[in-house]
């Protein structure tokens, strides 16, 4: 995913500025930040100041923060307001395989061709600021934002990073901010239970401005600062809902009805709840952004969002999930267990080392047939010993295998060798594992008695 360090491409970077590649770019901030989280504002709005109305959206900003369920808000609020007519521009982090695929126009990622100019215009006003030391993520953030403002969008939506408050992202005031499930992640940096998480989370809300509060049980501290400061909360439960049956579901919020609705083309059990807070949002905004039923309507049915609960048809069946913590991890089992009957389960697993992979393990431990740990491309993450390791401290069963690979491909080839052909493979535990796999495309998995 992270291009590997180069001191040709780092001295080129340096020399060439917009003749840079994006290659080059990502070398340069790899060799002086690598991936280390660095939090708080200060840094970056100096540098903002200095780029000035290059970093203002002149358009309505959607901001979403949460522990999970982020990245699809983001994709159905970005497929409605596509379906709507309107120009829309998204940031997320990470990515899968490719950076671009952060900085994305009217559904498409932005071209290398449109990335450059903004990372060259960043250094540059990184080095007026007073060479202003930005971590990759603060750097990316402002050089994709940047592109995606010369682009003229009509609506921005924005991912938040891990946190909220003092996260890069909230460099920018949103017009209506969203929060989604808050569960435990990131406890170093964001606090140690999930009252702390959620008033780091809702450091993204503004004051008199839509606050759409997605979770059914929201931690207390995400209303106590939604009420501190005085924004427009809306909850859940009380300003809007959403019910249904196996054939269709619908939505009440506060002026707005959604009856009949099918269900959104993301799989998976959590996906109501994601889609109930961005109907919400959607609401908040329709003043400035008006929005017909049936763009929700084709939106929803049309919506993509890769490696979340991505199944792939083939013998075996593959599922891809970047589930990376345990709240995640219990959706994903959750999910299995509602695909119905597989006589068998591979599972390929590489995880960050800050993770608490042990409920992770444990949750798919009765799903499971066999395990194939792998090493991830980064220094930040677990080697594939210590993962089985921890699997073998919580499994309580006998009868599963597990063997070590050195990368995702690796291990995914070794698992379809394992595979029984109406079996399924599930990829989990990380974008780098979940990318790992996709990095020559979308795997159509053909088992071994369909090759001969």
């Amino acid at each position: 995913m992270i291009p590997t360090r180069s001191s040709p491409a780092v001295n080129a970077t340096e020399s060439a500025g917009t003749e840079a590649t994006l290659v080059s770019w990502l070398a340069l901030l790899e060799q002086r930040h690598g991936q280390r989280i660095t939090l708080g504002l200060e840094r970056m709005r100096a540098v903002a100041d200095v780029l000035g109305p290059a970093l203002q959206p002149a358009c309505p900003v959607i901001s979403v923060a949460g522990t999970n369920g982020k990245g699809s808000t983001c994709a159905m609020l970005e497929a409605v307001y596509r379906a709507a007519g309107y120009r829309t521009g998204l940031y997320t982090s990470p990515h899968l395989v490719h950076f671009e695929e952060r900085a994305r126009l009217d559904g498409q990622p932005l071209a290398e061709a449109r990335l450059v100019p903004s990372f060259a215009a960043v250094e540059a006003a990184r080095r007026a600021a007073g060479d202003v030391a930005l971590s990759y993520f603060e750097f990316t953030t402002l050089a994709c934002v940047h592109a995606l403002l010369a682009q003229r969008p009509e609506v921005l939506i924005l991912e938040v990073g891990m946190g909220g408050r003092l996260d890069a992202v909230n460099l920018w005031d949103a017009d209506c901010a969203v929060i989604t499930s808050i569960d435990l992640d990131h406890m170093e940096y964001l606090g140690p239970d999930r009252e702390a998480i959620g008033y780091e989370k809702a450091g993204i809300l503004r004051t008199g401005r839509p606050a759409i509060v997605a979770d059914p049980a929201p931690p207390r501290g995400v209303i106590d600062r939604a009420r501190e400061i005085g924004a427009d909360l809306w909850l859940a439960g009380r300003d809007f809902r959403h019910g249904g049956d196996r054939q269709q579901w619908h939505w009440q919020g506060r002026t707005r009805r959604y009856a009949g609705l099918a269900f959104p083309a993301l799989r998976g059990v959590n996906q109501l709840v994601n889609a109930s807070g961005a109907l919400a949002a959607l609401e908040a905004l329709h003043a400035r952004l008006p929005v017909t039923a049936q763009a929700v309507r084709q939106g929803l049915a049309t919506v993509e969002w890769p490696g979340r609960f991505q199944v792939v048809p083939g013998q075996p069946v593959l599922v891809l999930d970047v589930a990376h913590n345990p709240h995640a991890a219990a959706a994903l089992a959750e999910n299995l267990d509602a695909m119905g009957f597989y006589p068998q389960t591979q599972a390929v697993f590489g995880a960050m080392a800050d993770k608490d992979v042990a409920p992770m393990l444990a949750r798919l431990d009765a799903l499971v047939d066999g395990w194939h740990f792998c090493d991830l491309p980064t220094p930040r993450a677990a080697r594939a010993e210590a993962l089985q390791a921890a699997w073998r401290a919580v499994t309580r069963r006998s009868d599963v295998t597990s063997a070590l690979h050195a990368d995702p491909a690796a291990a995914l080839q070794a698992a379809l060798a394992a595979a029984d052909p109406a079996g399924r493979i599930v990829v989990f535990g990380s974008f780098f594992t979940v990318g790992g796999v996709l990095r020559h495309g979308l795997p159509r998995l053909g088992a071994k008695h369909l090759q001969a």
